[in-house]
Protein backbone atom coordinates (compact mmCIF):
# COMPACT_ATOMS: atom_id res chain seq x y z
CA UNK A 1 0.00 0.00 0.00
CA UNK A 2 0.94 3.65 -0.67
CA UNK A 3 2.91 5.62 2.40
CA UNK A 4 1.16 8.38 1.37
CA UNK A 5 -1.11 10.47 3.61
CA UNK A 6 -5.04 10.10 2.11
CA UNK A 7 -5.96 13.03 0.13
CA UNK A 8 -9.89 11.43 -0.47
CA UNK A 9 -12.07 9.00 1.83
CA UNK A 10 -11.30 5.11 1.07
CA UNK A 11 -14.24 3.80 -0.74
CA UNK A 12 -14.99 0.43 1.70
CA UNK A 13 -17.54 -1.06 0.25
CA UNK A 14 -19.48 -3.22 3.03
CA UNK A 15 -20.85 -6.26 1.86
CA UNK A 16 -23.86 -7.66 3.72
CA UNK A 17 -26.82 -9.95 3.21
CA UNK A 18 -27.83 -11.46 6.76
CA UNK A 19 -28.77 -10.98 9.76
CA UNK A 20 -25.17 -11.77 11.44
CA UNK A 21 -23.30 -10.04 9.08
CA UNK A 22 -25.25 -6.99 9.34
CA UNK A 23 -24.63 -6.86 13.72
CA UNK A 24 -21.16 -7.72 13.02
CA UNK A 25 -20.27 -4.98 10.24
CA UNK A 26 -22.55 -2.50 11.88
CA UNK A 27 -20.10 -0.93 13.98
CA UNK A 28 -17.16 -1.19 11.43
CA UNK A 29 -19.82 1.04 9.05
CA UNK A 30 -20.64 3.53 11.44
CA UNK A 31 -16.95 3.87 12.33
CA UNK A 32 -16.23 4.61 8.73
CA UNK A 33 -19.52 6.96 8.14
CA UNK A 34 -18.11 8.73 11.62
CA UNK A 35 -14.42 9.09 9.89
CA UNK A 36 -13.18 11.89 6.93
CA UNK A 37 -10.41 9.05 5.91
CA UNK A 38 -13.37 6.15 4.90
CA UNK A 39 -16.63 6.50 2.56
CA UNK A 40 -18.28 3.45 3.78
CA UNK A 41 -20.65 1.91 0.61
CA UNK A 42 -23.02 -0.71 2.36
CA UNK A 43 -24.70 -3.13 -0.28
CA UNK A 44 -27.16 -5.17 1.57
CA UNK A 45 -27.88 -8.67 -0.77
CA UNK A 46 -31.44 -9.14 1.17
CA UNK A 47 -30.01 -13.04 1.94
CA UNK A 48 -32.29 -12.82 5.00
CA UNK A 49 -34.10 -10.44 3.12
CA UNK A 50 -37.14 -9.94 6.24
CA UNK A 51 -35.15 -9.56 8.43
CA UNK A 52 -32.17 -7.17 7.20
CA UNK A 53 -34.18 -3.73 6.18
CA UNK A 54 -35.03 -3.52 9.87
CA UNK A 55 -31.83 -4.83 11.42
CA UNK A 56 -30.22 -2.11 9.53
CA UNK A 57 -32.69 0.57 10.36
CA UNK A 58 -31.76 -0.55 14.39
CA UNK A 59 -28.19 -0.84 13.90
CA UNK A 60 -28.06 3.30 12.00
CA UNK A 61 -26.70 1.59 9.18
CA UNK A 62 -28.47 2.45 6.02
CA UNK A 63 -27.79 0.62 2.83
CA UNK A 64 -26.77 2.46 -0.72
CA UNK A 65 -27.38 -0.61 -2.84
CA UNK A 66 -29.87 -3.25 -2.18
CA UNK A 67 -30.53 -6.58 -4.18
CA UNK A 68 -33.15 -8.39 -4.57
CA UNK A 69 -31.78 -12.52 -5.09
CA UNK A 70 -33.79 -14.47 -2.57
CA UNK A 71 -36.31 -16.94 -4.47
CA UNK A 72 -37.92 -19.54 -1.65
CA UNK A 73 -36.09 -22.71 -1.35
CA UNK A 74 -33.55 -21.87 -3.23
CA UNK A 75 -30.91 -23.88 -4.35
CA UNK A 76 -27.45 -22.94 -2.92
CA UNK A 77 -26.21 -23.18 -6.76
CA UNK A 78 -28.79 -20.54 -8.06
CA UNK A 79 -28.25 -18.07 -5.00
CA UNK A 80 -24.24 -18.55 -5.64
CA UNK A 81 -24.94 -17.60 -9.03
CA UNK A 82 -27.40 -14.84 -8.69
CA UNK A 83 -25.35 -13.05 -5.77
CA UNK A 84 -21.73 -13.30 -8.37
CA UNK A 85 -23.74 -11.72 -11.05
CA UNK A 86 -25.10 -8.78 -9.03
CA UNK A 87 -22.36 -8.31 -6.81
CA UNK A 88 -19.75 -8.00 -9.98
CA UNK A 89 -22.35 -5.09 -11.25
CA UNK A 90 -21.92 -3.02 -8.37
CA UNK A 91 -18.49 -3.57 -7.91
CA UNK A 92 -17.64 -2.71 -11.36
CA UNK A 93 -20.12 -0.01 -10.87
CA UNK A 94 -18.96 1.66 -7.63
CA UNK A 95 -14.90 0.75 -8.05
CA UNK A 96 -14.50 1.01 -4.40
CA UNK A 97 -10.80 0.62 -3.14
CA UNK A 98 -11.67 -2.31 -0.94
CA UNK A 99 -14.35 -4.36 -0.24
CA UNK A 100 -15.29 -5.96 2.92
CA UNK A 101 -17.05 -9.04 3.76
CA UNK A 102 -17.55 -10.52 7.23
CA UNK A 103 -17.78 -14.52 8.27
CA UNK A 104 -18.60 -17.24 6.08
CA UNK A 105 -22.27 -16.77 4.70
CA UNK A 106 -22.63 -17.12 0.61
CA UNK A 107 -23.24 -13.32 0.38
CA UNK A 108 -19.36 -13.48 2.03
CA UNK A 109 -18.27 -15.71 -0.61
CA UNK A 110 -19.60 -14.16 -3.39
CA UNK A 111 -18.25 -11.07 -2.20
CA UNK A 112 -14.94 -12.36 -1.86
CA UNK A 113 -15.26 -13.27 -5.43
CA UNK A 114 -16.87 -10.64 -7.14
CA UNK A 115 -14.01 -8.35 -5.50
CA UNK A 116 -11.30 -10.89 -6.44
CA UNK A 117 -12.81 -10.83 -10.40
CA UNK A 118 -12.37 -7.13 -10.40
CA UNK A 119 -8.74 -7.14 -8.93
CA UNK A 120 -10.59 -5.01 -5.95
CA UNK A 121 -8.62 -6.37 -2.69
CA UNK A 122 -10.99 -7.88 -0.14
CA UNK A 123 -10.86 -7.70 4.05
CA UNK A 124 -12.04 -10.88 5.71
CA UNK A 125 -13.91 -9.83 9.64
CA UNK A 126 -14.15 -12.91 11.78
CA UNK A 127 -11.26 -14.53 9.36
CA UNK A 128 -9.89 -17.83 10.65
CA UNK A 129 -12.91 -19.64 12.15
CA UNK A 130 -12.16 -23.67 10.88
CA UNK A 131 -14.18 -26.92 12.46
CA UNK A 132 -11.70 -29.37 10.12
CA UNK A 133 -14.72 -30.89 8.97
CA UNK A 134 -15.27 -29.45 4.93
CA UNK A 135 -19.33 -29.92 5.17
CA UNK A 136 -20.05 -29.33 8.67
CA UNK A 137 -21.25 -26.90 9.47
CA UNK A 138 -22.23 -26.92 5.70
CA UNK A 139 -21.65 -24.92 3.28
CA UNK A 140 -19.81 -22.55 6.05
CA UNK A 141 -16.59 -24.13 6.34
CA UNK A 142 -15.97 -24.13 2.77
CA UNK A 143 -16.92 -20.61 2.19
CA UNK A 144 -14.59 -19.39 4.74
CA UNK A 145 -11.84 -21.58 3.69
CA UNK A 146 -12.38 -20.14 0.33
CA UNK A 147 -12.47 -16.11 1.34
CA UNK A 148 -9.57 -16.64 3.08
CA UNK A 149 -7.78 -17.91 -0.39
CA UNK A 150 -8.58 -14.17 -1.83
CA UNK A 151 -8.40 -11.59 1.42
CA UNK A 152 -5.68 -9.07 1.67
CA UNK A 153 -6.45 -8.57 5.15
CA UNK A 154 -7.75 -11.37 7.40
CA UNK A 155 -9.16 -9.45 10.94
CA UNK A 156 -9.17 -12.92 13.36
CA UNK A 157 -10.90 -12.82 16.23
CA UNK A 158 -8.50 -15.08 18.14
CA UNK A 159 -5.12 -16.10 18.61
CA UNK A 160 -6.28 -19.39 17.38
CA UNK A 161 -8.27 -17.99 14.42
CA UNK A 162 -5.27 -16.12 13.52
CA UNK A 163 -3.20 -19.61 13.79
CA UNK A 164 -5.30 -21.50 11.62
CA UNK A 165 -4.70 -18.71 8.89
CA UNK A 166 -1.00 -18.96 9.46
CA UNK A 167 -0.57 -22.98 9.21
CA UNK A 168 -2.45 -22.40 5.83
CA UNK A 169 0.19 -20.36 4.68
CA UNK A 170 -1.01 -17.35 4.89
CA UNK A 171 1.80 -13.94 5.71
CA UNK A 172 2.07 -12.79 9.13
CA UNK A 173 2.15 -9.47 7.57
CA UNK A 174 -1.46 -9.93 6.07
CA UNK A 175 -3.28 -11.24 9.69
CA UNK A 176 -4.48 -9.01 12.59
CA UNK A 177 -5.90 -10.23 16.23
CA UNK A 178 -8.43 -7.75 16.54
CA UNK A 179 -11.35 -9.64 19.02
CA UNK A 180 -15.03 -10.31 17.58
CA UNK A 181 -17.01 -7.30 16.58
CA UNK A 182 -20.08 -8.98 17.55
CA UNK A 183 -18.98 -7.41 21.28
CA UNK A 184 -18.50 -4.16 20.17
CA UNK A 185 -21.99 -4.31 18.89
CA UNK A 186 -23.67 -5.99 21.72
CA UNK A 187 -22.21 -3.20 23.77
CA UNK A 188 -23.50 -0.38 21.98
CA UNK A 189 -26.92 -1.64 21.47
CA UNK A 190 -27.32 -2.25 25.51
CA UNK A 191 -25.95 1.09 26.03
CA UNK A 192 -28.48 2.06 23.86
CA UNK A 193 -30.95 0.95 26.40
CA UNK A 194 -34.01 0.32 23.85
CA UNK A 195 -34.55 -3.22 23.87
CA UNK A 196 -37.57 -5.28 25.17
CA UNK A 197 -36.86 -8.56 27.19
CA UNK A 198 -39.38 -11.30 26.16
CA UNK A 199 -39.00 -13.33 29.13
CA UNK A 200 -42.19 -12.97 31.02
CA UNK A 201 -41.83 -15.16 34.15
CA UNK A 202 -39.90 -15.48 37.26
CA UNK A 203 -38.61 -19.01 36.46
CA UNK A 204 -35.38 -20.76 35.13
CA UNK A 205 -34.88 -18.64 32.00
CA UNK A 206 -34.22 -20.27 29.39
CA UNK A 207 -33.31 -18.99 25.52
CA UNK A 208 -32.90 -21.24 22.50
CA UNK A 209 -32.02 -20.63 18.80
CA UNK A 210 -31.86 -23.39 15.99
CA UNK A 211 -31.82 -23.28 12.48
CA UNK A 212 -28.52 -24.71 11.15
CA UNK A 213 -29.03 -26.75 7.65
CA UNK A 214 -27.24 -29.84 8.87
CA UNK A 215 -29.64 -29.80 11.90
CA UNK A 216 -33.14 -29.93 9.90
CA UNK A 217 -35.24 -32.41 9.82
CA UNK A 218 -35.07 -35.34 12.09
CA UNK A 219 -32.31 -33.97 14.41
CA UNK A 220 -34.53 -30.80 15.17
CA UNK A 221 -37.76 -32.55 15.62
CA UNK A 222 -35.74 -34.56 18.17
CA UNK A 223 -34.01 -31.24 19.57
CA UNK A 224 -37.81 -29.99 20.19
CA UNK A 225 -38.91 -33.13 22.05
CA UNK A 226 -36.30 -32.39 24.45
CA UNK A 227 -37.01 -28.88 24.66
CA UNK A 228 -40.59 -29.90 25.39
CA UNK A 229 -39.56 -32.72 28.11
CA UNK A 230 -37.15 -29.54 29.31
CA UNK A 231 -40.18 -27.15 29.90
CA UNK A 232 -42.06 -30.31 31.32
CA UNK A 233 -40.24 -30.29 34.75
CA UNK A 234 -42.65 -27.00 35.18
CA UNK A 235 -39.79 -24.40 36.62
CA UNK A 236 -38.63 -23.48 33.22
CA UNK A 237 -39.80 -20.64 30.80
CA UNK A 238 -38.27 -21.02 26.97
CA UNK A 239 -38.35 -18.75 25.12
CA UNK A 240 -37.34 -19.28 21.30
CA UNK A 241 -37.36 -17.22 18.77
CA UNK A 242 -38.15 -19.16 15.04
CA UNK A 243 -36.49 -18.70 12.18
CA UNK A 244 -38.30 -17.98 9.19
CA UNK A 245 -36.80 -20.86 7.57
CA UNK A 246 -39.72 -23.19 6.30
CA UNK A 247 -38.02 -26.57 6.74
CA UNK A 248 -37.13 -24.99 10.67
CA UNK A 249 -41.10 -24.14 11.36
CA UNK A 250 -41.93 -27.45 9.70
CA UNK A 251 -39.43 -29.65 12.37
CA UNK A 252 -40.13 -27.73 15.38
CA UNK A 253 -43.87 -25.85 15.35
CA UNK A 254 -45.35 -28.94 15.79
CA UNK A 255 -43.18 -30.27 19.03
CA UNK A 256 -43.30 -27.01 20.46
CA UNK A 257 -46.95 -25.56 20.02
CA UNK A 258 -49.58 -25.22 23.27
CA UNK A 259 -46.99 -25.57 25.83
CA UNK A 260 -47.50 -22.98 29.08
CA UNK A 261 -43.77 -22.46 29.34
CA UNK A 262 -42.77 -22.78 25.81
CA UNK A 263 -42.98 -19.66 23.90
CA UNK A 264 -42.52 -19.81 20.04
CA UNK A 265 -41.99 -16.06 19.02
CA UNK A 266 -41.70 -14.29 15.48
CA UNK A 267 -38.27 -13.72 14.77
CA UNK A 268 -36.48 -10.72 17.40
CA UNK A 269 -35.04 -7.67 16.33
CA UNK A 270 -31.32 -7.30 17.40
CA UNK A 271 -32.27 -4.73 19.93
CA UNK A 272 -34.87 -6.80 21.52
CA UNK A 273 -32.68 -10.32 20.79
CA UNK A 274 -29.79 -8.66 22.92
CA UNK A 275 -32.08 -7.61 25.70
CA UNK A 276 -33.72 -10.60 25.74
CA UNK A 277 -30.34 -12.66 26.00
CA UNK A 278 -29.18 -10.37 28.66
CA UNK A 279 -32.26 -11.35 30.40
CA UNK A 280 -32.04 -15.09 30.33
CA UNK A 281 -30.40 -17.31 32.57
CA UNK A 282 -29.11 -19.91 29.91
CA UNK A 283 -28.59 -20.21 26.24
CA UNK A 284 -29.14 -23.41 23.91
CA UNK A 285 -27.96 -22.44 20.56
CA UNK A 286 -27.00 -23.41 17.06
CA UNK A 287 -25.82 -20.30 16.19
CA UNK A 288 -22.32 -19.23 15.76
CA UNK A 289 -22.65 -15.60 17.03
CA UNK A 290 -24.04 -16.32 19.75
CA UNK A 291 -21.16 -18.48 21.31
CA UNK A 292 -19.63 -14.97 21.45
CA UNK A 293 -21.83 -12.64 22.83
CA UNK A 294 -23.54 -14.84 25.82
CA UNK A 295 -20.04 -15.14 27.83
CA UNK A 296 -19.58 -11.28 27.49
CA UNK A 297 -22.77 -11.31 29.76
CA UNK A 298 -22.09 -14.08 31.70
CA UNK A 299 -24.40 -16.37 30.59
CA UNK A 300 -23.65 -20.39 29.81
CA UNK A 301 -24.20 -21.61 26.44
CA UNK A 302 -25.14 -25.20 25.61
CA UNK A 303 -23.88 -25.58 22.01
CA UNK A 304 -26.13 -27.73 20.30
CA UNK A 305 -23.76 -29.06 17.73
CA UNK A 306 -21.34 -31.55 16.73
CA UNK A 307 -18.94 -29.13 15.91
CA UNK A 308 -17.39 -25.66 16.63
CA UNK A 309 -15.50 -22.91 15.45
CA UNK A 310 -15.21 -21.45 18.41
CA UNK A 311 -13.33 -23.61 20.84
CA UNK A 312 -12.39 -20.59 23.06
CA UNK A 313 -15.40 -20.37 24.24
CA UNK A 314 -15.75 -24.24 25.36
CA UNK A 315 -12.20 -23.94 26.44
CA UNK A 316 -12.77 -21.34 28.57
CA UNK A 317 -15.54 -23.02 30.13
CA UNK A 318 -18.21 -20.49 29.71
CA UNK A 319 -20.09 -23.02 26.63
CA UNK A 320 -20.57 -26.74 26.10
CA UNK A 321 -20.39 -28.66 23.07
CA UNK A 322 -23.23 -31.27 23.66
CA UNK A 323 -24.51 -32.38 20.38
CA UNK A 324 -27.73 -33.10 18.65
CA UNK A 325 -29.03 -36.16 20.44
CA UNK A 326 -32.11 -35.19 22.38
CA UNK A 327 -31.55 -36.84 25.85
CA UNK A 328 -27.87 -35.52 25.81
CA UNK A 329 -28.85 -31.90 25.49
CA UNK A 330 -31.79 -32.43 28.11
CA UNK A 331 -29.04 -34.04 30.86
CA UNK A 332 -26.75 -30.85 29.87
CA UNK A 333 -29.33 -28.50 30.39
CA UNK A 334 -30.77 -30.28 33.37
CA UNK A 335 -27.09 -30.37 35.32
CA UNK A 336 -27.09 -26.41 34.67
CA UNK A 337 -30.25 -25.68 35.99
CA UNK A 338 -29.65 -28.03 39.19
CA UNK A 339 -26.11 -27.48 40.03
CA UNK A 340 -25.75 -24.21 40.92
CA UNK A 341 -21.81 -24.86 40.96
CA UNK A 342 -21.62 -26.09 37.99
CA UNK A 343 -23.93 -23.22 36.80
CA UNK A 344 -21.62 -20.95 38.84
CA UNK A 345 -18.35 -21.88 36.97
CA UNK A 346 -19.55 -21.70 34.01
CA UNK A 347 -21.15 -18.16 34.32
CA UNK A 348 -18.02 -16.69 35.44
CA UNK A 349 -15.55 -18.03 33.00
CA UNK A 350 -15.13 -14.87 31.21
CA UNK A 351 -15.36 -13.64 27.01
CA UNK A 352 -12.46 -14.85 25.26
CA UNK A 353 -13.66 -13.18 22.00
CA UNK A 354 -12.77 -9.69 22.66
CA UNK A 355 -12.75 -6.16 25.16
CA UNK A 356 -14.84 -4.62 22.97
CA UNK A 357 -12.65 -2.59 20.51
CA UNK A 358 -11.89 -4.72 17.57
CA UNK A 359 -13.89 -2.05 15.42
CA UNK A 360 -11.31 0.52 16.03
CA UNK A 361 -8.32 -1.80 15.23
CA UNK A 362 -9.86 -2.80 11.68
CA UNK A 363 -10.42 0.73 10.97
CA UNK A 364 -7.20 1.58 12.49
CA UNK A 365 -5.18 -0.87 10.24
CA UNK A 366 -7.29 -0.24 6.99
CA UNK A 367 -6.46 3.31 7.13
CA UNK A 368 -2.68 2.73 8.02
CA UNK A 369 -2.67 0.48 4.73
CA UNK A 370 -3.74 3.07 2.59
CA UNK A 371 -1.56 5.39 3.48
CA UNK A 372 -3.39 7.29 6.54
CA UNK A 373 -1.21 10.29 8.80
CA UNK A 374 -0.95 8.40 11.84
CA UNK A 375 -2.26 11.02 14.09
CA UNK A 376 -5.53 11.20 12.37
CA UNK A 377 -6.65 7.67 13.24
CA UNK A 378 -4.96 6.56 16.94
CA UNK A 379 -3.74 3.42 16.87
CA UNK A 380 -6.18 1.07 19.85
CA UNK A 381 -4.38 -0.29 22.41
CA UNK A 382 -3.21 -4.29 21.38
CA UNK A 383 -5.82 -6.97 22.40
CA UNK A 384 -4.60 -8.98 25.30
CA UNK A 385 -5.02 -12.71 24.25
CA UNK A 386 -5.69 -15.60 26.13
CA UNK A 387 -6.79 -18.23 24.37
CA UNK A 388 -3.79 -20.77 23.02
CA UNK A 389 -2.31 -19.92 19.59
CA UNK A 390 -2.27 -22.31 16.42
CA UNK A 391 -4.56 -24.83 14.89
CA UNK A 392 -7.39 -26.61 16.55
CA UNK A 393 -11.28 -27.09 17.08
CA UNK A 394 -13.74 -28.75 18.75
CA UNK A 395 -15.94 -31.74 17.70
CA UNK A 396 -17.90 -34.24 19.36
CA UNK A 397 -17.21 -36.72 16.96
Amino acid sequence: MSPNVITTPVRAMLVLGTRPEAIKLAPVARAMAASPLFEPIVVSTGQHREMLQQMLELLRVPASVELDVMRDRQELSKLTARLVDGLGDVVRAERPDVVIVQGDTTTALTGALAAFYEHIPVAHVEAGLRTGVLDNPFPEELNRRLIGRTARWHFAPTSRAAGHLKAEGVPDAEVFVTGNTVIDNLLWVLQEGTGRNHFSTGLRRVLVTLHRRENQGDKMRAMGTALRRLADRGDVEIVLPLHKSPAVREALLPELTGHAHIHVVEPLDYVDFSATLAGCDLVMTDSGGIQEEAPSLGKPALVLRTTTERPEAVEAGAARLVGTEPQVILDAAMHLLDDAAAYERMAKAGNPFGDGHATDRIVAQLAEDFGADADATPAPRPLVVTQPDGPGSYSTA
